[in-house]
C-alpha cells in the first residue's frame, strides 16, 4: 500500500475546473483504465487471481443471489421490476464473456472518484478501492465509469434519467461516445456497440443490489450510514428504473466511434504548452508514506517537546500514580497542558471534516477556532492518516497523549460529539472537553456479559416523560476515576423488542447524576492506571434529560462504528510508538551492558531477534524483549517498559478481541475468493 498526496475528484461534474482541464481530466481518466486493461497477468503473477471465463454470468447470478437474501419480509421491500431485470441479464449475456477474449484485470469499482490525480498536472497517479478486482470481462469496468451519463447518481436523491446525456453537461466534459472512443483507442479495444447496453443495465443492476443490502442492514439496525442508508432502498429502485429505461432505448450507441483526434491534439496541446509548477518538498508525488512538509514540522516539534518535557517528569508522574494519593493529578501536567496549548499542539487528532461540522454548528459556519472563547480549540485541520505520523509519537509515553489533549477515551467522546452532537450538547459538554478542563468516560462493557458483541449489552435506557431512567452495571469504564472526569457517554438498550441492532442508543450521563456510584478501580496486570483508571459502575434508577440522548434512539451501533474507526487507528499508531520507545531503551540497554565479556549488542542472537519483531504481536514482542534486555530492571517500576507491555496487551482487547478481527478478515477472504 502507498500513500500518495494528490486531488481526488467526488463529483464527475468537476466544479471549479475550468474546462479546457476537465477535457484533460477525463482523458486522463480513460487512458489510466486503459493502461489498468492492458496489464499482462501472467507476467505480474496475477493468472490465478479469478477465473477467465463466464465472469459477467457469474455476477449476475451473485448479485441477483445477493438481492434476494436482501429484500423479502422484514427486509427491504423486492421489486418485481428487479426480477424481470435479472431474467434479462441472464438472456443477453455476450457472446464474448463465455470465451473469455474480453478477459483480463479487472477493477470493479473504477469511476473518478476513486483515482488520484497529479496535485497539479492532470494525469492519473493513483486508483483506489480495489476490494472487488479480479479476472473477468473488462468492459464492465468501462461501462461502471460510464453510469454517470446514464443517471444522477452522486447526489443523495437518485434522479430518474439525470445523466449528462439527458440535462447540459459541463462544458468540457466529453460526451460519453467521446470518452469511450478515447477509452478504445488508447486501449485497442473494438467499439461495443453489441453488448454496451448490457454492460450499462448490469452495471445499475449491480449498483442496485448492493443499495437493497444497504437498506437491508438498515431495517436490521446494523448500517452506520445514517439517513443515506435509510434512502437506500428508494435508490435502488431509482437504478432499477433508469437500467430499465436504458434496456428499452432503440440505439444507445453510433454505429462507429467518433473521431477522438481533434480531442486528443487539444489535450495535447495543453499538457505541453502548460508550465508546471515545481512539487512542494514530501508532495507525495512518488507514492510511500513520506508526510508532507506540515507534518514533518509538527513531528519535530512533538518529539522535541515529548524529550525536553514529557521524558523527565515520567518518573514523577509514575511515583505519583503509586502513592496514597494516585488519584490525584500532578500540577505538572497541567502546566505541560498550558504549554502544549501555546506551542499549538493542542487536540491534534480532530479531523479536519469534524472541525468543519463544529464551526458549522458552533461558529455559524464561520472559519473561527475560538470555541467557548478559547483559541485554537479544533486542531491543527489533519486527517487520520497525517495525524497518525503524530499519534505514534504520543505512543512513546503513557504520559504524553492526555498533555496534548490527545488521550483515549476523551478522543472517541469527543470524536462522537463532534460528528453526532447537537449545539446544545456541544456548547455543555464538548467545549470543556476541547479545553481540558474536564474528562470523561466511556461505559459500554458489562460483566455479565460479552461486551465484544455489543448486541448482549443489558443495561437499559427506559424514556419517562422528558427524561431517560437508566438501569444497570458497567465495568472497564476507562477515565471514570479521574478526578476530572464529569461526562460518561453510556451505550444501552432503549427498546428490547426492536431489531437487534436497533435496540442500543448512546446517552450523555453527568457523573455525579445522583444513582451514579463508582464501585472500585479495576487492575491492568497490577496496574490501576491511576488516577485516570478503569471502574466498575452500577447505575440505579439514574435520570438524566431527554435532551441528553445522541442522534436518536436506536442509533447505538451507527454511533460506534463511527467511533471505533478513527480509535482503532489511534490504537495501532500508539502501539507502534510504544515499540519504537522500547527498542530504543533496549538497544541503548546492550550497547551499554555486558555479559560474558561482550556487550549485549555483539551477541548474534540479540541481533537475529531484532530482526524478528514485524508479526502480528509486534509491539507486545518488541516490548517483552526489551524487557528482557533489562533484566530485573525492565519489570520493575524503574523503567517504563512494564507499564508500556501491560496496556500493549489490554489494547488486543479494549477494540474488539483479535479473533473478532480475524474473523472479519477471514470473511472478506472468502468473499473475495468467490468473485
Amino acid at each position: 500500500m502507498e500513500f500518495l498526496e494528490g486531488r481526488i475528484f467526488l463529483d464527475p461534474m468537476l466544479p471549479g475546473i475550468a474546462p479546457n482541464r476537465r477535457r484533460a481530466l477525463y482523458h486522463a481518466t480513460a487512458k489510466a483504465l486503459a493502461s489498468l486493461h492492458s496489464a499482462d497477468v501472467d507476467a505480474i503473477g496475477l493468472g490465478d487471481y479469478g477465473r477467465r471465463n463466464n465472469y459477467c454470468k457469474r455476477q449476475v447470478e451473485r448479485w441477483a443471489n445477493q438481492y434476494i437474501a436482501s429484500t423479502g419480509e422484514g427486509k427491504s421491500e423486492r421489486n418485481p421490476k428487479m426480477l424481470q431485470l435479472i431474467g434479462w441479464l441472464r438472456e443477453n449475456i455476450p457472446f464474448e464473456d463465455s470465451s473469455g477474449s474480453t478477459t483480463g484485470l479487472v477493477h470493479g469499482d473504477f469511476r473518478i472518484d476513486n483515482l488520484v490525480f497529479h496535485p497539479i498536472e492532470d494525469r492519473v497517479i493513483g486508483i483506489l478501492d480495489w476490494e472487488l478486482s479480479t479476472l473477468g470481462n473488462q468492459m464492465c469496468d468501462v461501462a461502471y465509469s460510464c453510469l454517470f451519463y446514464i443517471g444522477d447518481i452522486s447526489h443523495e436523491k437518485v434522479k430518474h434519467n439525470g445523466g449528462f446525456e439527458m440535462t447540459d453537461a459541463p462544458q468540457g466534459v466529453p460526451s460519453l461516445e467521446e470518452y469511450l472512443a478515447d477509452y478504445c483507442s488508447a486501449s485497442g479495444k473494438a467499439w461495443p456497440l453489441a453488448g454496451w447496453k448490457f454492460y450499462i443495465a448490469f452495471s445499475f443492476f449491480r449498483g442496485a443490489s448492493i443499495l437493497a443490502g444497504v437498506h437491508s442492514r438498515y431495517i436490521m439496525g446494523n448500517a452506520s450510514g445514517g439517513k443515506r442508508a435509510q434512502d437506500a432502498g428508494e435508490k435502488a429502485n431509482d437504478l432499477i428504473q433508469i437500467a430499465w429505461s436504458y434496456i428499452q432505448r432503440e440505439s444507445v450507441l453510433s454505429q462507429n466511434p467518433p473521431s477522438v483526434t481533434r480531442g486528443r491534439d487539444y489535450v495535447s496541446a495543453i499538457a505541453n504548452n502548460k508550465k508546471y509548477e515545481e512539487l512542494e518538498e514530501g508532495s507525495g508525488g512518488g507514492g510511500g508514506f513520506v508526510p508532507n512538509k506540515k507534518i514533518k514540522d509538527l513531528r519535530e516539534k512533538l518529539i522535541k517537546f515529548i524529550e525536553e518535557h514529557v521524558y523527565p517528569m515520567e518518573q514523577e508522574f509514575s511515583k505519583l500514580a503509586q502513592s496514597s494519593m494516585r488519584w490525584t493529578v500532578h500540577p505538572q501536567e497541567e502546566k505541560l497542558k498550558e504549554l502544549a496549548k501555546q506551542q499549538g499542539l493542542w487536540n491534534l487528532f480532530i479531523p479536519v471534516d469534524s472541525a468543519a461540522r463544529a464551526r458549522k454548528v458552533l461558529c455559524e459556519g464561520r472559519n473561527d477556532d475560538v470555541i467557548g472563547g478559547f483559541p485554537n480549540q479544533l486542531g491543527a485541520g489533519l486527517s487520520n492518516l497525517e495525524y497518525g505520523y503524530l499519534c505514534e509519537i504520543m505512543g512513546r509515553s503513557v504520559w504524553a497523549p492526555q498533555v496534548f489533549n490527545c488521550g483515549a477515551p476523551d478522543t472517541g467522546n469527543m470524536e462522537v460529539l463532534l460528528r453526532y452532537g447537537n449545539k446544545d450538547q456541544l456548547q455543555e459538554w464538548l467545549i470543556p472537553l476541547l479545553n481540558g478542563s474536564i474528562r470523561s468516560g466511556f461505559a459500554m462493557t458489562e460483566p455479565k456479559v460479552a461486551s465484544s458483541d455489543a448486541t448482549n449489552i443489558e443495561c437499559s435506557i427506559k424514556r419517562e416523560g422528558d427524561t431517560y431512567v437508566i438501569n444497570g452495571r458497567k465495568w472497564w469504564t476507562s477515565g471514570a476515576m479521574d478526578p476530572r472526569c464529569k461526562l460518561l457517554i453510556l451505550m444501552g438498550k432503549t427498546d428490547f423488542n426492536a431489531p437487534i441492532h436497533k435496540q442500543q442508543s448512546m446517552i450523555l450521563v453527568d457523573i455525579n447524576t445522583p444513582g451514579v456510584k463508582i464501585i472500585r478501580p479495576l487492575t491492568v496486570f497490577g496496574f490501576d492506571d491511576a488516577p485516570h483508571g478503569h471502574a466498575e459502575i452500577s447505575f440505579e434508577n439514574v435520570r438524566v434529560p431527554a435532551k441528553n440522548i445522541l442522534l436518536g434512539e436506536g442509533c447505538g451501533f451507527e454511533i460506534a462504528q463511527g467511533r471505533l474507526g478513527p480509535g482503532r487507528l489511534h490504537h495501532c499508531m500508539r502501539l507502534i510508538g510504544a515499540a519504537e520507545r522500547g527498542m530504543q531503551l533496549m538497544v541503548q540497554r546492550a550497547l551499554q551492558r555486558k555479559t560474558f565479556g561482550k556487550y549485549i549488542a555483539q551477541h548474534g542472537s540479540f541481533v537475529s531477534d531484532l530482526a524478528k519483531v514485524a508479526a502480528p504481536n509486534m509491539a507486545l514482542k518488541v516490548l517483552d524483549m526489551a524487557m528482557q534486555v533489562h533484566g530485573a530492571a525492565g519489570v520493575s517500576g524503574d523503567t517504563v517498559l512494564s507499564l508500556l507491555w501491560a496496556q500493549a496487551r489490554t489494547l488486543r482487547i479494549a477494540d474488539g478481541p483479535d479473533e473478532v478481527h480475524l474473523g472479519t478478515i477471514g470473511k472478506l477472504e472468502l468473499k473475495r475468493a468467490k468473485l
